[in-house]
């Protein structure tokens, strides 16, 4: 006679079990790991981002240098500008006024040199074995009045140029240069000894004449 079929009699209680319990368990796990790799990725976007931020802030610093160095150069050259303009124009201004200085000077020694020249020529043409006895007055008249022309015109130049009165030039010295001192090392014993008798013969000269008189002055008591 057959019996009655019952399913559970096929059924693994425990493996029944441990399936329901991994079902339960799955969602957790699978949770857990998403966070892991939420994590994980904020973790590796951090670091790119401060990698980031220390390229930003390189680049920050190497415009702040660059612009700190640009600064400075304009400042170098304003000061450099400012500097170069104020002795250009010191400097202009001292040669076009040593320019005109010698210009002037230049046409004045011209002009006194064609005046020196007019007036040698005319003192030169003074030749009074040439005179004729008759004009004799007026040819002294005529070479005086030239000479004394002549003399103004010296004492003017003189007055203008201090070199025709023969003053050194500036910088140089009028006096002649002395001769070195010789040391007395460099004398020899001959005339070292010619030098002591020419300094104490005088004295010895007083010397004698003081003895004699001496003597003499005895002689007479006597």
């Amino acid at each position: 006679m057959a019996s009655n079929y019952d399913a559970t009699e096929f059924i693994d209680g425990d493996f029944e079990t441990h399936k329901t319990a991994q079902s339960v368990a799955s969602p957790g796990a699978k949770s857990s790991q998403r966070a892991s790799d939420e994590a994980e990725a904020e973790l590796t976007k951090l670091l790119q981002q401060r990698e980031e931020m220390k390229r930003e802030q390189e680049e920050l610093h190497r415009k702040i240098a660059a612009r700190e160095e640009t600064r400075r150069r304009q400042i170098e050259c304003r000061a450099g500008r400012q500097e170069m303009v104020q002795n250009l124009i010191r400097g202009v201004g001292l040669l076009e006024e040593a320019e005109f200085n010698a210009r002037r000077d230049a046409e004045q020694m011209a002009k006194a040199l064609v005046e020196l020249r007019d007036a040698l020529s005319k003192v030169e043409v003074i030749q009074e074995e040439t005179w004729a006895a008759d004009k004799l007055d007026a040819e002294l008249t005529r070479a005086l009045t030239a000479i004394e022309n002549a003399r103004l015109e010296w004492n003017s130049a003189r007055l203008k140029f201090p070199l025709l009165s023969g003053e050194p030039a500036p910088g140089t010295s009028s006096q002649p240069a002395q001769p070195p001192v010789r040391p007395w090392t460099e004398l020899g014993f001959g005339q070292l000894c010619r030098l002591g008798l020419a300094l104490t013969w005088p004295l010895a000269i007083v010397a004698i004449l003081g003895a004699a008189a001496l003597l003499a002055l005895v002689l007479r008591h006597r």
